[in-house]
């Protein structure tokens, strides 16, 4: 989890929301961060990157196995997403109730989907919530976040 909170911050560095995610599979470790702005891309979210890298690395969208860490509770895009790539295990620090879909806004895998992950949240969740708190604060006021 200390490793997404390092992606997270390299993120905010580039002026995007501060969310980090690793993947693990087979003792492989896999990195993301949100990169929406820098690729133009609305699906650029940290788990997505993630998941993206380790399928191509494996040679399969199914990651079976795996265990996601991500520094907030993912979206509902990205629960389909986790669901689609069958992740085994989902760890996630900040609860998110804006558009959090998993215990939050909604809870996607309460609805019957086909798969459902080992989940756990909390993880990390007061530092994961303090880079979020800060990069918006440091927004509002135009400024770029100071990382300590």
């Amino acid at each position: 989890m200390k490793l997404a909170i390092e992606e997270a911050r390299a993120a905010a560095v580039k002026g995007e929301v501060p969310v980090g995610a690793v993947l693990v599979i087979s003792g492989r470790v896999f990195t993301g961060r949100n990169r929406v702005i820098t690729d133009s891309d609305p699906t650029a979210h940290a788990e997505i990157v993630a998941m993206r890298s380790a399928a191509r690395d494996v040679g399969n969208y199914r990651l079976p196995g795996s265990c996601l860490y991500v520094t907030l509770e993912p979206c509902i895009m990205c629960v389909g997403a986790i669901v689609q790539a069958r992740v085994e295990r989902l760890v996630y620090g900040a609860r998110d109730p804006r558009y959090g879909a998993v215990e939050s806004m909604l809870r996607v895998f309460d609805l019957g989907v086909n798969h459902k992950p080992i989940v756990r949240s909390g993880a990390l969740a007061e530092q994961a919530g303090e880079l979020l708190t800060k990069f918006f604060e440091a927004r509002r006021k135009g400024e770029v976040p100071k990382w300590s």
